[in-house]
């Protein structure tokens, strides 16, 4: 059963500002109410539109400072750099409502793109977020965005001093646009992910990986061509898999 994401400072600007809607328990743990952890982990479990996320503030002090948490659980919900929801000591009935204001507020944004959750364990197609622009992607939110993505996965693992890695950024910007909506670029930069890194086990940059389903279908290191890069995504795009059983969904992405 997935769980929320472990947040720290180090990412938490991150998901913030990112363009999916993040609902956020920042807690120790001390004073949760039985049936808001029950209704969170179901949320965790469930809800495909909506990143969920915890964050400790007694070891995360820009957390703490920037939610201006004090010592009792507060739960607050967060699209695109703006606060859309808090409660203070939330209860059970609070994880909905929550959820609700901020797929609301994600529909504002993005009214041609209609949301739709799954819940109860009843099956339903969740609409791809139309996004134009790479998604930077860290240790805490790989699984949500990458592995947990309905798009196939175009992964740049960079670094700022890496000089290939800028000739290849524009690249990718323009293909982000150009397949808005079939495919999702994300950036990994190795330097502050050391997570992603080793279970990688990236040894030069840029290396692009392509992820589809859960699963590793190309990895090589070294910038590409535009040309190259776009019969990639396409192949990648056309590409299919076959099924995999529900256990091994939850698996680390394999290679094939």
């Amino acid at each position: 059963m997935p769980e929320p994401i472990i947040l720290t400072d180090a990412d938490l600007e991150t998901v913030l500002n990112g363009d999916r809607p993040a609902l956020i328990l920042v807690s120790n743990g001390e004073g949760l109410r039985g049936d808001f952890s029950a209704a969170f982990k179901k949320a965790a479990d469930e809800i495909q539109s909506v990143t969920v996320a915890k964050i400790d503030p007694t070891r995360n002090p820009k957390a703490a400072a920037r939610f201006d948490a004090g010592s009792k659980p507060l739960l607050v919900g967060w699209l695109a750099g703006q606060e859309i929801v808090r409660r203070p000591r939330p209860w059970g009935t609070d994880v909905p409502l929550a959820i609700e204001m901020l797929e609301a507020a994600l529909r504002e944004r993005q009214p041609d793109q209609p949301i739709v959750s799954e819940t109860n364990g009843a099956k339903s197609v969740t609409t791809p977020i139309v996004n134009d622009k790479p998604v930077h992607v860290t240790d805490a939110t790989f699984e949500a965005e990458v592995l947990n993505s309905e798009l196939p996965v175009v992964i740049d693992f960079w670094a700022e001093w890496c000089g290939p890695c800028r000739m290849v950024a524009p690249i990718l910007d323009k293909l982000a646009k150009e397949f808005a909506g079939q495919i999702r670029i994300a950036k990994v930069n190795v330097d502050e992910n050391p997570g992603l890194s080793q279970a990688f086990r990236i040894m030069s940059i840029p290396t692009i990986m392509l992820v589809k389903q859960r699963t590793i279908v190309f990895s090589q290191p070294g910038a590409l061509p535009e040309a190259a890069f776009r019969d990639l995504i396409q192949q990648l795009i056309a590409l299919e898999l076959p099924p995999r059983e529900e256990e091994e969904q939850e698996e680390e992405p394999v290679q094939q």
